[in-house]
Parts: C-alpha cells; sequence; structure tokens
C-alpha cells in the first residue's frame, strides 16, 4: 500500500487535525479523506495529473491511487506540447488495471502498479519507470525510521509538488500520519514565514534552497531553532551551505542522502546539531535500512574497498523498470545489482559518490571526477560555489580546469591551491583557475561543466583567468 488506507485511519483518530497545507489553505485529515474519497468514482484507471501547487493537487492525487489505479505527475511548467506527447505515451505503453466507479478511498494490491514516474524534461521526451505499491511503502518504512519523522513533526518542502522530492514527502506525511506544508511557489520570505510562525521543524528541500534560506536568514534574523531536522537531496552539501545551515538552525540535524528516483534511497548520513562536518570529503553515509550496496565492475564482478566502479544496489525499494527510455544503460541489472550508472567506492562501510561515468575527465592516464573537486574546491576559505571540467590537452588528452565563484572579495589561484592541500590528492588539482561572476546553468537550473568550457574558450565577460 502506498497511504491511503493511513488517510483512513488518522481521518477516523484525529479527523480535525491538519493534514496537508499549501499556501494557506488548510486541509484537515477528515477533508483530505472525504474530498478525495468524492473524486473516486470519476477517476479513470490511468491518471496525468499536471497540476501547481494547490491542496486540490493533494486531492486528485490520492484519489489517483484508489483501488488500481495509476498516477504520472507531469510538471506544469513544461511546454504544451511535450505534455501532450507524454499524456499520449502514457495512455499506449500503461497496462491499466480494471476500475470500478463503485471503487473505494482504499490502497489495491501491495504489488500493483500505482506510480508511473518521470524523470525530467523540457525539450526532450522524459523516461518513464514504474513504480509497486509495495516499492513505495518499503520507502516509507525506511525513510521514517532513518530521518526520525514523528506524527508531531511539521514538514516543509517548499518546492514543486511535480518534482518527486517534494511528491515523496507530502506521502510519507500522509502515511506517517504527520502534518505537511508546502508553498504556491518558491519564496525565501514566504518559507521564513512558515518556520517562524507555523510550527515546521523540519525541512525537505535541495541545497540551493537551503543555502538561500539560511544565509538570507541569518542577515534577516529569522529564528529557525525550532526546526528539528533538515533533509537535503539532489547533490552533496558543500562546506559554505553546510556551514550556513548549522549556523541558522543550530538545534537540527542535517541528513544528506544519495538515490536515483529508479532505486529510490540508497544511502545517507545525518549531522547532529554541535556535530563538526567533515569538509571537501564525497562520503554519502551507510546503506539505508533494508538497502545493500555493492561497487561492481562493468561485467558485474564485485570490487575491494576504495577502488571506484559502479554503484550498485539491492533492495525492495527499486522500481519495476521502464514503460519507454530505456537504453539498456539508464538502469542495468547485475544478477540483482542495479545500477544508474553512477560511479563511487565503498570504504569502511561508507559510501563515496563520484559521479556519473560521462563527467569523467581522464588526464594523463588518471581518472578525475569533477564532483570531488568541486567539493573540495567549496571547502576553500573565499569560495563560494565551484565547477570544474575537462579541457581537451595535447599532452594528456584532458586537463582539469575550474571556475569558483568568491565568497568575497578576490581570490587567487595560490590560495586555491594552498586550500587543496590535505583535502585533494595533487594529480586531481586543477591545472588552471578562473574566477566565474555566477555558475554556469542551463535553462534547467543544473550546473553546465560544457558551459564553462564554453565561456573559456570565448572569453566570457563573467569568466576571468587567475592563472595556473
Amino acid at each position: 500500500m502506498p497511504f491511503l488506507n493511513r488517510i483512513q485511519r488518522w481521518a477516523d483518530e484525529r479527523p480535525h487535525d491538519t493534514a496537508v497545507v499549501v499556501g494557506g489553505q488548510h486541509l484537515t485529515w477528515a477533508e483530505l479523506r472525504d474530498s478525495s474519497a468524492a473524486l473516486v468514482a470519476e477517476t479513470m484507471a490511468v491518471t496525468a495529473l499536471c497540476e501547481a501547487n494547490s491542496v486540490r493537487f493533494a486531492v486528485k492525487f490520492a484519489a489517483a491511487l484508489a483501488g488500481g489505479r495509476q498516477c504520472a505527475v507531469l510538471d506544469p511548467t513544461w511546454p504544451a506540447p511535450l505534455q501532450e506527447d507524454v499524456v499520449r505515451r502514457i495512455g499506449s505503453a500503461a497496462q491499466a488495471a480494471a476500475v470500478s466507479p463503485d471503487d473505494v478511498l482504499a490502497d489495491g494490491a501491495p504489488e500493483s502498479t500505482f506510480l508511473i514516474g518521470l524523470t525530467s524534461g523540457t525539450t526532450s521526451i522524459p523516461k518513464a519507470f514504474t513504480r509497486s505499491r509495495r516499492s513505495w511503502q518499503e520507502s516509507f518504512d525506511a525513510s521514517i525510521q532513518f530521518f526520525g519523522l514523528r506524527p508531531d513533526d511539521v514538514t516543509l518542502a517548499p518546492g514543486p509538488l511535480a518534482a518527486s522530492l517534494n511528491l515523496y514527502a507530502l506521502a510519507e506525511c500522509l502515511y506517517a500520519g504527520s502534518e505537511f506544508q508546502t508553498l504556491d511557489t518558491f519564496d525565501v520570505g514566504d518559507v521564513h514565514a512558515a518556520i517562524s510562525y507555523d510550527r515546521v521543524t523540519r525541512l525537505v528541500l535541495v541545497p540551493t534552497m537551503l543555502r538561500m534560506l539560511s544565509e538570507r536568514g541569518l542577515t534577516g534574523c529569522v529564528d529557525a531553532s525550532g526546526v528539528r531536522s533538515i533533509i537535503c537531496a539532489g547533490s552533496k552539501l558543500d562546506a559554505r551551505t553546510l556551514e550556513a545551515a548549522r549556523r541558522w538552525a543550530p538545534n537540527a540535524t542535517i541528513y544528506e542522502y544519495y538515490g536515483a528516483s529508479e532505486l529510490s534511497f540508497v544511502s545517507g548520513a545525518g549531522l547532529a546539531a554541535g556535530e563538526e562536518p567533515s569538509v571537501g570529503g564525497t562520503g554519502i553515509g551507510r546503506p539505508f535500512p533494508g538497502v545493500d550496496v555493492r561497487i561492481l565492475d562493468d561485467s558485474g564482478n564485485a570490487l575491494p574497498d576504495g577502488t571506484a566502479g559502479n554503484i550498485c544496489v539491492r533492495s525492495p525499494m527499486v522500481s519495476n523498470g521502464y514503460l519507454w527510455g530505456d537504453d539498456g544503460q539508464a538502469l542495468r541489472s547485475f544478477d540483482g545489482w542495479f545500477t544508474v550508472g553512477d560511479q563511487g567506492y565503498l570504504q569502511a562501510g561508507e559510501l563515496h559518490i563520484l559521479g556519473r561515468r560521462s563527467d569523467m575527465i581522464l588526464t594523463a592516464g588518471k581518472n578525475v571526477y569533477p564532483h570531488e573537486v568541486e567539493l573540495a574546491l567549496a571547502a576553500v576559505p573565499g569560495v563560494a560555489a565551484a565547477v570544474a571540467a575537462g579541457m581537451p590537452d595535447d599532452l594528456r588528452g584532458q586537463r582539469v580546469v575550474a571556475g569558483v565563484v568568491p565568497s568575497a572579495g578576490a581570490v587567487t589561484a595560490t590560495q586555491l591551491r594552498a586550500g587543496l592541500d590535505n583535502i585533494l590528492a595533487r594529480d586531481k588539482w586543477p591545472l588552471q583557475y578562473y574566477a566565474v561572476t555566477e555558475l554556469p546553468i542551463t535553462d534547467r537550473g543544473k550546473i553546465s561543466r560544457n558551459l564553462l568550457l564554453d565561456w573559456i574558450s570565448s572569453g566570457d565577460q563573467r569568466i576571468r583567468n587567475l592563472g595556473a
């Protein structure tokens, strides 16, 4: 089951308690149950839900999962032709179960498909994968245990519900009987207001949001002492974000984890209040409850501790596979061990993330992953953020170059090299450093290493050579 039977339980036990808040609009458990149940009769076997954040989203999502129904959540910011194409593909590819207007708001069979997940896409067609109800129940049990979610927590996930991070947070709270909040759209002031006045104890968000909230919260004296836990996903937290979050929310345990849409949770770590972080490292904690992790080579052979390879997972939380978009590489299986192609290694039981194989820089016969260079540079005093890439080099094949956003004033190549000492192996150090006024970001909000190389080649005004 995902969470519908739990909604019935909370509505019976605590009908007037708040279940969901979106942009100031509230739904009690009884209102959520009754509103969702009223929609079940008119809800088809497969629903393509494409709506902005609202309490209506939560109601429709619950109704779309009743019995054997399935739901795909589309991003409403996608262009209309892309939305229409995805809806057509879902209609032709989904294996719809038999449903009836007499169905009630209750969970279907545990092994049945309930969610059609979509990878992000704006101009290209996203991949579509499916999940069983049991896989999400297993995920709920693991994440509630790992993150310590309590019924008296108030969770704020200020991003779009169409994003898997926030959709999962909504469903997890419904399963746990814990209040969930989000906003119509992300706004720093609105998040600060919710933390100050709405008893928020738990934040679920991406690192860029956490940095903005923490730094502006410190400047504006926004009290976040009531926040007990901060859960970050999307990328490993850099030193500056971690330091700002620690000062702004001094009583919070700060969690970061590694996972993938197709794999669910893999590994994670929590930094308790007062605990000193390790800077510049690639470690992302130990496996989640019920998850086994191995590092395998491309032939499926196990690799020893400290040796990089494919991060492979054996877990009851893994998805069923793809409806479309499977190129044979996106989700591979080695005799029941699944990987999405991320590279890393195990060391004393801790998983270290290096990044995608396609990002790897091969320089003078040495494999260097930009992710580990960026984490190390972000830990250097005076650096707000960093991006690394491999530039063609006649002698080495590629050479490592890096762009840094200074946190205040100027930074020199000498300072950067000195800061990397004892953090990053010397043979992975960049050979050239550049100061950038901003990180090279794509239209989809992701860091682009190719764009950094374009800026360097064209002498873009946003970049300045700091020398070797």
